[in-house]
This record gives structure tokens, C-alpha cells and sequence, in this order.
């Protein structure tokens, strides 16, 4: 899965209804501040490069910020989770033989893909939901994706 070079998005994920859900910007960089992802977001909500959606996720190899109600707020406001991305993403890294630091954007995105889909796909129930996570349960983000897909049009 890669991007549509046409979207400005990197990914995005429809619920049940078929209702944009989740727009997902995938970035190699690490050590991003809050700061500096609330600066980036706010410039892409500025050029108008992704759609509206309830939620906007912007990943990097060790930090996840989430905005909640993203529709909403075309402000600079701060990320309404961070998550510390490595107890999740380790495992994929591991699995491709690369670490944080040497990660491509594209590798990420794939990696990003696949664990979306596990959501999207997922039998487990909320309270099965490994601790790291504890955040997409908080969020709603995780009943929001459940039965969901992925965009046809941010997939290749």
C-alpha cells in the first residue's frame, strides 16, 4: 500500500458505513515534538492536502500523535494522545530487520498498513487489547475502525 500521490495523504480508513474515519500521515523522522507535529498538521490543514476526518494520526517510528474530533479543529492545537510507538512497532521492525533510525518512509508506511489492518480485522474485544494500545480503546478510534477498510483511493 502506498500513497496516492493525488490524495497528499499517506493513508486513510473508511468505518463500516464507508465514511472517512481515519487520515494517517506516515513521517521516517524521529524525536518529532508535539510542537513540531501540531506545526505540521496546521500547514497541511492550511493547503488543504487531506480531507476532514474524525481522527488524524500522525506517525513516526517512536511517537504516535493522535487528534480526536480532527474535523473539528483547524487550529495548532496539541495532539490529544501521544503514544510512545515503540512497544507497538517494535515487533514489525524486528520482523523486517531494520531499526527506528533506518526505517524508509515507505517501509513505515507498509508496517503502518499492516497494523491498521490488524485492527480493521481484529476478533479481539477492547478489554483484550494489549496495555500499549489502551489509548485506541480511550480515543474510539478502535471501534470506529473495527469492520472499517482502508480508502481505495490512498491505496495504490
Amino acid at each position: 500500500m502506498t500513497a496516492n500521490s493525488d490524495s497528499g495523504w499517506d493513508l486513510s480508513v473508511d468505518n463500516r458505513n464507508g465514511q472517512l474515519t481515519l487520515v494517517v500521515e506516515v513521517k521516517s523522522k524521529l524525536n518529532a515534538s508535539p510542537e513540531w507535529a501540531a506545526r505540521l498538521r496546521r500547514n497541511m490543514l492550511a493547503h488543504g492536502i487531506f480531507p476532514m476526518a474524525p481522527y488524524f494520526l500522525m506517525v513516526f517510528p517512536d511517537r504516535f500523535y493522535l487528534w480526536t474530533n480532527a474535523d473539528v479543529r483547524l487550529d495548532q492545537s496539541e495532539p490529544t494522545y501521544i503514544i510512545d510507538a515503540r512497544p507497538i512497532l517494535n515487533r514489525y521492525f524486528e520482523r523486517a530487520g531494520v531499526k527506528a533510525d533506518q526505517i524508509s518512509g515507505q517501509s513505515l508506511e507498509l508496517i503502518v498498513a499492516s497494523w491498521l489492518g490488524e485492527i480493521i480485522h481484529s476478533e479481539k474485544s477492547p478489554e483484550d487489547i494489549n496495555e500499549s494500545q489502551q489509548w485506541l480503546i480511550d480515543s474510539g478510534l478502535y471501534a470506529a475502525l473495527a469492520g472499517g477498510k482502508f480508502d481505495r483511493k490512498a491505496v495504490a
